[in-house]
């Protein structure tokens, strides 16, 4: 697992009080334990019950406001966030949690925290809806809430059932909790837990959906270095079927399953398997892989072209996907969106935050499976609903950069916006400079000679304190089309999401600055490079709504 000063471990859970020392000698142990001991979650619902409305259309940022709170991210108004949870839609209404620790920094464990929204952009607190030591099994982990449209697991048609993680004195176990009112508050199951332990150390984060041609559920479980794979007729009683083994990747977590047509053709379609591992083998850090091939209901074949990333940069991990119960069968095999948390367990608690730990989530995007060179490939991008965001472009006009020019422009007041460009040359590099307003900068880029994309924030305001992993710059490949990429880049106060190659490669950074200016520079590097088609667009403040008082 990564190292830092603080090794948590690849999510959740343990006690922070781990001696630093020890911790980077074990530290993929102090990873699974930070994790439990938790990143915060669960008090807001106590201090925020009547959540405020945003400014709608605000294009600057409330004056009291932290330099590092974000504009169009999901955060906590306090405490700890980490894990996203898997969106349901009920009513035209998105339901949406994430792991929450409201005792952090003194307190161990994690709750689930809801937050819903009709538009996955504006959200909504809705407060703690799993509370964590309630039942006696421990705290609330990764896991899956479904709508139950059959009353399959005897609670009535259209309950929401949440199968979670529960981790209590170091045994990970699976259990069930219901809601009757619509995901907004979960009780716990009787005969929990539902799954026990069978001796394996890593056992969590359940993934689960309903096959409707087995007419079964079907749960994906991280199991230390591989996939389990059970089936159920009721959510309560679930039979092993097979299992998906991995090497090199360290402790997998946050599996994910999901069928997707290629380029749309519904002729087409393969399966897609999804989990949080550990790319240090490969030169990379924590990340979200996975792998193409086929399910036939019970067991996951790859297609043996190995593992891919979903994003190549440090900060996108436990990444969920869903689709769009609303649209044709077509449709939503065709497309998804998709979610991530946006920090890592090298740096997890380091972020300069005060008001709030963990970070933050990734803004929604939409993924795709396409062909690139023989090999499926998942795509993406920012989510068209984004663009509900957008203020009036500004074009940038057509330049040719020679190696050491620059050019300054100028950014918006809400210290959000999106800047696309495309890019061309022979060689060299173009290099965005993200200013952080105390002569820091964070830069994302294309190199023309490796043909990647990159990200690296050694220059912003809090890289000498971090830890080595925070500096490293981080690429992925995109091939250029007729000498050309195009770069989509989505900047908010605390964060950079980069997409290049049309969302052939993804690279996702955390990046802090000052409440001084900031600014935005266009560079060339050891080679002259043309930039053309560009534009940068504000976007207005999208905050989550809760009391005045969090934010």
């Amino acid at each position: 697992m990564p190292e830092g000063d603080i090794p948590f471990t690849p999510r959740r859970r343990r006690s922070v009080v781990i001696a630093v020392a020890a911790a980077l000698a074990v530290l993929a142990v102090a990873v699974v334990a930070v994790l439990a001991i938790g990143l915060p979650r669960g008090k807001v619902a106590e201090t925020a019950p009547s959540p405020a409305a945003p400014s709608a259309g605000a294009t600057e940022r409330p004056a009291d406001w932290s330099p590092h709170r974000p504009g169009i991210h999901i955060t906590p108004g306090e405490n700890w966030m980490n894990d996203p949870q898997k969106p349901f839609l009920l009513d035209g209404v998105w339901h949406y949690y994430y792991l929450y620790n409201a005792d952090y920094p003194d307190g161990n464990g994690t709750a689930w925290y809801h937050a819903t929204s009709t538009d996955l952009v504006h959200w909504k607190d809705e407060g703690v809806a799993i509370e964590k030591y309630a039942n006696g099994l421990g705290d609330i982990w990764t896991g899956t809430a479904v709508v139950d449209e059959e009353g399959t697991a005897g609670f009535g048609a259209g309950a929401v059932i949440a199968l979670v993680t529960q981790q209590v004195d170091g045994v990970q176990r699976q259990s069930l909790f219901f809601s009757r009112d619509d995901g907004y508050s979960f009780e716990s199951y009787d005969g929990n837990p539902v799954m026990d332990n069978p001796g394996v150390a890593d056992w969590r984060d359940p993934r689960v959906f309903w096959d409707e041609s087995a007419r079964h559920w079907v749960m994906a479980l991280a199991e230390h270095d591989r996939i389990g794979f059970y089936t159920s007729p009721n959510l309560r009683e679930w039979t092993y079927t097979s299992d998906f083994a991995t090497t090199g990747l360290g402790v997998l977590e946050c599996p994910d399953l999901f069928p997707m047509s290629v380029g749309g053709d519904a002729d087409d379609v393969r399966w897609v398997l999804v989990a949080g591992a550990n790319g240090a083998a490969e030169g990379m850090t924590t990340g979200t892989a996975y792998w193409v091939g086929e399910w036939d209901g019970e067991r996951f074949v790859a297609d043996g072209t190995g593992h891919q990333w979903l994003d190549h940069g440090p900060d996108y991990y436990a990444a969920v996907t869903w689709d769009d119960p609303r649209l044709g069968e077509e449709e939503r095999l065709a497309t998804r969106y998709s979610i991530g948390w946006m920090n890592n367990w090298a740096y997890a608690d380091r972020f300069p935050t005060e008001e709030w730990h963990g970070g933050s989530d990734s803004i929604v995007r939409t993924i795709t499976l396409g062909s690139e060179r023989g090999r499926a490939t998942l795509r993406s991008s920012p989510a068209a609903e984004l663009e509900s965001l957008e203020g009036e472009p500004q074009p940038i006009d057509d330049m040719r950069l020679a190696a050491d020019s620059t050019v300054e422009l100028e950014v918006p007041a809400s210290g959000a916006y999106r800047v696309r460009l495309d890019a061309s040359g022979e060689a060299g590099e173009l290099r965005v400079k993200v200013q952080t307003g105390d002569g820091g900068f964070a830069t994302v880029g294309y190199d023309f000679d490796r043909q990647v994309a990159f990200a690296t924030r050694d220059s912003d305001a809090v890289a000498g304190s971090m830890p080595d992993a925070y500096r490293q710059v981080r690429t992925a490949p995109a091939e250029p089309t007729d000498g050309r990429i195009e770069l989509d880049i989505v900047v908010d106060a605390a964060s950079i999401e980069v997409f290049a190659g049309g969302g052939e490669a993804a690279l996702t950074m955390a990046t802090f600055g000052t409440a001084g200016e900031r600014g935005l520079l266009l560079e060339g590097a050891r080679g002259d490079v043309v930039v053309s088609d560009a534009s940068l667009t504000p976007l207005r403040v999208a905050p989550v709504a809760r009391a005045p008082e969090r934010d």
